[in-house]
Parts: structure tokens; sequence; C-alpha cells
């Protein structure tokens, strides 16, 4: 019974499946990418994936380990030289796998699986999303204050404006006929005051002319 057990035989015994992962993941380290079926593809992405992870780390033990499942030397050599530095910055997730539709024949499905670093077109689209920034309201706010363009107020504010100007006039007009009003008093003090100098001088010039007349009237009468 096969219960629980997650691994796809592939129709291969445990030697020849082992034989065909590991033709398969040198033929991927040394190539970059290569045309399988699906059900391949998944079985070498788990098989050779962790080998690419001992890759990051250039040590004998890593040499060694890649070795005993590879078993060709040109391939470790290239995985630790080319591979490895492409591979140092990103943690997992080092293949790819694209369907490219079905296989003449016996309609198996077909894959294309490649290493993602190795990707040049697909790393400068990525690239060219990430130069891209999203746009804040506030940067447009600034740029649309900055334009030439006059920018017409709102009905609200030329309203609130009129009756500021109405409230301004009103005040003004008030003070201007209190200006008017003290000046008139002040004419009619005036005018009081040059009226009662002159009915003081009429008052003095009758008494002078009083005094003058007794006065003669005193001669006239001593002379007699």
């Amino acid at each position: 019974m096969r219960h629980g057990k997650t691994i796809n035989h592939l129709g291969r015994m445990a030697a020849h499946r082992d034989a065909l992962l590991q033709n398969l993941a040198v033929s991927l380290i040394m190539n970059k990418r290569i045309n399988t079926t699906v059900a391949k593809a998944k079985a070498l992405r788990r098989y050779v994936e962790p080998i690419i992870t001992r890759s990051k780390d250039d040590s004998m033990h890593n040499r060694r380990t890649a070795f005993s499942y590879l078993q060709d030397k040109h391939a470790v050599k290239e995985l630790f030289a080319t591979v490895g530095d492409k591979v140092a910055n990103r943690p997992g997730g080092y293949t790819r796998i694209i369907r490219t539709g079905f296989r003449l024949g016996d309609a198996a499905e077909m894959c294309m699986i490649e290493l993602v670093d190795f990707n040049e077109l697909m790393l400068a689209e990525s690239q060219s999303k990430k130069a891209k920034t999203r746009r804040s309201r506030s940067g447009k706010k600034s740029a649309d204050s900055g334009s030439s363009t006059p920018v017409s107020a709102p009905s609200s504010v030329v309203a609130g404006a009129g009756a500021m100007a109405t409230e301004t006039l009103a005040t003004t007009e008030p003070t201007q006929a209190e200006e008017v009003t003290e000046h008139s008093h002040s004419d009619e003090v005036t005018g009081h005051s040059h009226s009662e100098e002159v009915t003081d001088h009429s008052h003095s010039d009758d008494a002078s002319s009083a005094d003058s007349g007794s006065g003669d009237s005193a001669a006239d009468s001593s002379a007699d």
C-alpha cells in the first residue's frame, strides 16, 4: 500500500529513477534550461534545488556532496563557479517551469524548466517594473500648483470675499458719519463762543459809552 507516499515513481524503479534525475540535473546546470515533461520537471525541481543551495557555500564538503548526486566533475565546477554566484542572494526557488503544450503521439504535457537567474529577458522586465513608483496625490497637487495656468477661485470663496467687503464698508460708513457730526458740533461750539465774544464786546462798548456820558454830564454841572 502506498498511503501517504507523495513521490512520483515516473514508471521506473529506484535505480533507474535516480539515474534519470541525475542526468536531468546535469543537463539543467550545464545548459541552464531544458525541455521535458511536467511530471519529470516537478521531480527534478525537488532533486536539484537542494544541490544548488549547497553551491552558495564553496567548501570541500559541499563540493563532494554535490558530486555524490551529480557524478560529473564538469557540472560540479559549473555549479560552484557560475550558478552559485548568480543565486547567492536568492532564498530558494531557483527554477521556473513554463508549460509549452502537449507532445504529439501520447499527448504528454510538456514544459521548459530553467534557472531563474539566467533568464536575462525576464530579469530586465522585473527590474523595470520595480523602477516604476506609485504616484502620490500630494505630488500631483504640488505639480498643479507649480504650473503657470491660472486657477479660478471657487464661488464660495468669492461670496465670502464679497461679504467681508460689505462688512468693511458698513463699519467705515458710521465712522465717517461720526466724524462729520463731531465737526459740526465743534463748529457750533465755535459759533457759540464767537457770538458770546461779540456780545461781550458790545456790552463793554455800551458800558464805556455810558461812562463817557456820565462824565460829560458831571463836567457840565461843575461848569454851571
